[in-house]
């Protein structure tokens, strides 16, 4: 059975005057009554790409059931992958393809290799769900960016799943002091004697356990570091590197004005990934280590600014 994108879930009582027309059809309905009756976000955001293509004069898009499913999967975890979701529908490999090129196509979902991430916006994707999203290529990351870190540094690490796998390779390191606004890291680093942790002051993100605001700022402006590593939740085509809270941004700022090398660690997914507040260009970091540059621009850029470009997959 196929559900018009976006699927409703029906009232127990119609309102008066409403028929199964304008139950069923979201272009039926007006904007105002569509956005009092969608259950998520989601519904908002395929409504408008059902508007945008009648308006382009194409056909809408029709989700079966396991589509739909597979859509607010998405949304909740971050990203989906072909054989988990295989093996949670009870179908192969290749009808859970299918499924996804056509969310792909109509621009809803955004491909990565074994499976497809939700494009987020405006609002991150859950911090725990964020540490599954490729874990392999974050701990690979993790250990190239560790590589070039001696013992006896000075290091601030920044808030992200990606900068908290270097920290868990910098264990064996000796006689370091970092510097972080990343209470798991701070928790993971505190036990060893050899690593010096120093935390910064502000305020505590209950969502992921990061440190933002302008005590943080002022915090971070008393050193100069010789490593910074920082995260990105988005990279541009154009290299610019996005993020999503304005305070997080303004504390990211901050160590990398106050590091002598600067290290942007980020796995592949990041380049399929839209947020709205700008951190800074990637011309502002002296390495860029990720699992695969997958913009052609942004390795053209890394040349020309002799920003070091580390590929761990390759």
């Amino acid at each position: 059975m196929k559900h018009v994108l976006p699927l409703f879930i029906p009232q127990a009582e119609s309102p008066i005057g409403e028929t199964n027309a304008t139950r069923t059809d979201p272009l039926a309905r007006s904007e105002s009554d569509f956005i009092e009756t969608a259950e998520s976000e989601i519904a908002w955001l395929s409504f408008l790409h059902i508007m945008k293509q009648n308006e382009n004069g194409e056909d809408g898009m029709y989700l079966t059931g396991r589509q739909a499913e597979i859509l607010e999967l998405a949304k909740s975890e971050g990203r989906v992958l072909v054989e988990e979701l295989a093996q949670r529908f009870s179908v192969t490999p290749q009808t859970i393809r299918k499924d996804l090129n056509d969310l792909c196509d109509a621009k809803i979902l955004n491909r990565i290799h074994g499976g497809a991430i939700f494009p987020s916006g405006k609002e991150n994707v859950k911090y725990d769900a964020r540490r599954q999203i490729a874990a392999p290529e974050k701990q690979a990351i993790g250990r190239a960016a560790a590589e070039l870190i001696p013992d006896n540094a000075s290091l601030f690490i920044n808030i992200g799943t990606t900068t908290e796998a270097v920290g868990e390779a910098l264990l064996d390191h000796k006689e370091l002091m970092v510097i972080t606004n990343n209470i798991n890291v701070a928790n993971r680093l505190r036990v060893f004697p050899s690593i010096e942790v120093v935390i910064t002051g502000g305020v505590v993100r209950g969502s992921d356990g990061g440190i933002v605001g302008e005590a943080a700022v002022d915090f971070i402006k008393q050193f100069k570091v010789d490593f910074a590593v920082i995260g990105a939740s988005a990279i541009d085509h154009d290299g610019a590197l996005l993020d999503f809270d304005f305070r997080e941004v303004k504390v990211a700022q901050a160590i990398i004005a106050n590091a002598r090398h600067v290290i942007l660690v980020s796995d592949s997914t990041k380049f399929e990934r839209t947020a709205p507040v700008r951190i800074g260009h990637i011309s502002q970091v002296q390495t860029f280590i990720t699992d695969r540059c997958t913009l052609e621009n942004v390795r053209k850029i890394c040349a020309e600014q002799d920003v070091r470009l580390i590929e761990t997959d390759v």
